[in-house]
């Protein structure tokens, strides 16, 4: 029997990148939307699921589990950009981002353990980000809940390990996808003392996702994860200097790596 994959988020973006690739290499895929009716071409199965919530999560991992008997590989993708000045950015916005980057995640992961608990097998991918190795300016809010989505996986792998089930992450850099139409801004005030240099870091965000990696390379990155034995902790794919800025925060003393984050940014 081939492998069922779980791929939360899949309409669209890295999500359907995933799926199309592993569907093309003999997986089965299940994909979630919130409107799986509105992709009727869909190469790949799609199932209704709010990662919000609980309820719906159950549902489609029953749905799942009664039609194919497994889940082999869950790739926790759907997520939600959002970006502004701290101060400015509105509490339910902040509630918003947490609920879809950190505690949806959390509850798709524990309506699949049982499944995998049983069948003694099983991985999860956890999809976080590059940004969340770093606080970026005006970007905190995504940097802080990704952050939080990798020091789960570390904490989790761990309690995990027992029952045969392997825990990762893959962080990606900018991809040529849609997350910008889907991100959370906050407006750009003319009266708001952030509102120069909020704006500069808006289009040089948007600048570099339009300009981004092919999404088909974090699904291949996805196939070889799947493909190892023992998955390491963390994965990073993306360009060169998005992934070595991770070893550069490392090496150099933070003030040096914070004067050339405002340098990149301009602030």
């Amino acid at each position: 029997m081939s492998k069922v994959v779980f791929i939360t988020g899949g309409s669209s973006g890295i999500g359907k990148s995933i799926g199309d690739f592993l569907h093309g290499h003999d997986y089965t895929v299940v994909g979630t939307s919130r409107t799986p009716d509105r992709y009727p071409d869909s190469d790949f199965e799609l199932v209704v699921m709010q990662v919000q919530d609980s309820t719906s999560i159950l549902e489609a991992v029953a749905t799942i589990i009664a039609k194919h008997g497994k889940i082999d590989v869950l790739v926790n993708n759907a997520g939600v950009g959002i970006t502004g000045p701290i101060e400015e950015t509105p509490d339910e916005e902040v509630h918003n981002a947490f609920n879809t980057n950190v505690y949806g995640p959390i509850k798709v992961i524990n309506a699949v353990m049982p499944h995998m608990r049983y069948q003694k097998s099983g991985l999860i991918i956890n999809i976080t980000s590059i940004a969340g190795y770093m606080g970026l300016p005006y970007r905190g809010i995504y940097s802080a809940s990704k952050a939080a989505l990798g020091v789960i996986t570390e904490a989790m792998r761990m309690e995990i390990r027992e029952f045969g089930v392997s825990m990762t992450t893959i962080a990606p850099g900018d991809f040529a996808t849609n997350i910008a139409a889907g991100r959370y801004h906050s407006p750009v005030l003319e009266d708001s003392a952030y509102s120069d240099n909020y704006a500069k870091s808006i289009a040089l965000m948007d600048e570099h996702v339009a300009h981004g990696n092919d999404p088909k390379e974090m699904a291949k990155a996805v196939y070889r994860i799947i493909q190892k034995k023992k998955p390491k902790v963390h994965y990073r794919e993306g360009a060169f200097m998005q992934k070595f800025s991770i070893v550069l925060k490392r090496l150099l003393p933070d003030t040096w790596y914070e004067k050339l984050l405002r340098s990149h940014y301009k602030l």
